[in-house]
């Protein structure tokens, strides 16, 4: 038997077509691609988050010349949350870069390990992570949960 997994998301030319709130958490994540630290893929991410107590945080990715010591946007930028705010949830997060080896005009996706942790932040909170993806200018997706990212990610409730 064959089924089949879908995955929804919004799409958006450009920022002048979302809401307000979600154009400036876009451009909080564009602007802060400057706290990266890609001396060597020269790939800079950040990321922005809306908690539910209306602040919003940033994380940037952060190399080292051993590279898995390396890590990424969405993970330094979780890491912050859960050290500074433990009891606020984020509601949304923005995703973007810039890349110097080439454009940065459309949207990227986080990689499988930060998509893992997205999805053990939701179950944590029990609450969906709003994820919106995008470069520097384009398009961008909005996507209503980190699990559209991995519909199959392992969890808690596996190791019951």
């Amino acid at each position: 038997m064959k089924k089949q997994l879908l995955t929804e998301y919004e799409l958006f030319e450009d920022a002048s077509e979302m809401n307000a709130e979600d154009a400036q958490l876009l451009q909080e994540a564009r602007s802060h691609t400057d706290l990266s630290y890609a001396p060597y893929s020269k790939f800079h991410v950040a990321a922005a988050a809306r908690l539910d107590n209306g602040k919003i945080v940033f994380g940037a990715n952060q190399e080292n010349a051993s590279y898995p010591v390396g890590i990424c946007a969405e993970r330094t930028l979780l890491s912050a949350i859960s050290s500074q705010y433990p009891q606020q949830k984020v509601l949304t997060m923005a995703v973007s870069y810039k890349n110097e080896l080439g454009d940065s005009l459309h949207p990227i996706s986080p990689c499988g390990i930060c998509r893992q942790t997205l999805t053990e932040y939701e179950q944590r909170w029990q609450h969906p992570i709003r994820i919106i993806l995008s470069g520097q200018e384009g398009k961008i997706f909005v996507l209503e949960s980190a699990k559209d990212l991995m519909p199959l990610s392992f969890s808690a409730d596996d190791m019951k």
